[in-house]
């Protein structure tokens, strides 16, 4: 372990995002070491998961410090996850984001296969307070969705061009692969998470049931 990994061990901010990181493993929502999760330390830097790690197994010093200017990424050592650019993107996007969190649940994963549009709209659930800014369960609450593809980079510079259209709400959903979230704080984040993985089954559940979207 170097110096670096060894500082890691006592950083709050690792200590609390590995804690995280078990509780969502616990729910089922990252099997077979797919996932990945981020907390910003500095303006353009963040810990970020090291890849291939089981997410219910986490530790601090499973987090590597990585640092971006534009396009270009630096990690002091290890391999951070292969969709570290994408966690990067949103950290540029907007300075007050504090973690983002990538996660690959059934049914986000299934729900995501099922919608050929780019965005789907929410309407009626309570749970959709939930989510920063909305006030009620009459507001639409539009959840953006990206096709998959190997290329991260390609993906963010998508996310960059749909954020300007301010349709994203700390969410979005990649075809076939997994759900992203991110909040103004770690605490925020995991509501997020865990509001839009509520919805998302809801709507999966109508779905099998009325066979309408």
């Amino acid at each position: 372990m170097n110096n670096t990994a060894q500082v890691q061990q006592l950083n709050p901010n690792a200590i609390a995002l590995c804690t995280l990181g078990r509780w969502i493993a616990s729910r089922h929502w990252v099997p077979a070491t797919g996932g990945n999760f981020s907390i910003r330390q500095t303006d353009n830097m963040a810990l970020v998961t090291a890849s291939g790690k089981d997410k219910g197994e986490l530790s601090p010093q499973d987090l590597l410090p990585v640092s971006w200017q534009a396009d270009q990424l630096h990690c002091q050592y290890g391999t951070p996850s292969a969709e570290t650019a994408l966690h990067a993107q949103l950290y540029q996007l907007d300075p007050q984001i504090k973690a983002v969190l990538h996660t690959h649940s059934v049914h986000a994963t299934v729900f995501s296969c099922l919608i050929g549009a780019d965005n789907y709209p929410f309407r009626g659930y309570e749970m959709q307070k939930a989510i920063s800014g909305i006030q009620s369960h009459e507001q639409t609450l539009t959840l953006a969705i990206f096709d998959n593809t190997q290329d991260i980079p390609a993906l963010a510079r998508q996310v960059q061009q749909r954020w300007k259209s301010k349709a994203l709400p700390f969410a979005l959903l990649v075809r076939g692969h997994g759900l992203y979230v991110w909040g103004y704080s770690l605490a925020e984040a995991k509501r997020h998470l865990e509001g839009w993985e509520f919805l998302i089954n809801c709507e999966l559940e109508r779905l099998k049931i009325t066979g309408k979207p």
